[in-house]
């Protein structure tokens, strides 16, 4: 199994900025958001990610994830921000979370296969 993650310093970060913003809850109660959005954050940086197996992929978010067999996949392509989705034989995309293109030949590789050259 191959795992892609986000990097743990944004997790870090998240859970800092949680912390020190819990002085705002003294000030006003309408601030609670505050260390509330940066507490998500955190847990969203440390939960989310995608696994690669030869089986499939496991692509996991904030509140959930998602299971996608090899057969499902029809491309792996770049896509803006630095990113990857999986194009799937239904026409539908799936953003690879913490999957970068430089990536690519890591993700194939765990599905078993081997990267075809683009002519």
């Amino acid at each position: 199994m191959t795992s892609f993650r986000q990097p743990a310093a944004l997790a870090i970060a998240g859970l800092i900025a949680a912390i020190g913003a819990l002085p705002l809850l003294r000030a006003s109660e309408w601030l609670f958001f505050v260390p509330l959005a940066a507490a998500v954050f955190a847990v969203w940086a440390w939960r989310s990610g995608t696994d690669a197996t030869p089986a499939g992929l496991h692509v996991r978010a904030l509140l959930g994830s998602r299971d996608i067999a090899w057969s499902r996949v029809e491309a792996l392509v770049p896509v803006p921000r630095d990113k990857v989705a999986a194009a799937l034989t239904d026409g539908k995309r799936v953003t690879l979370t913490g999957v970068r293109p430089q990536d690519l030949p890591k993700l194939v590789a765990a599905s078993g296969n081997q990267l075809e050259d683009a002519q």
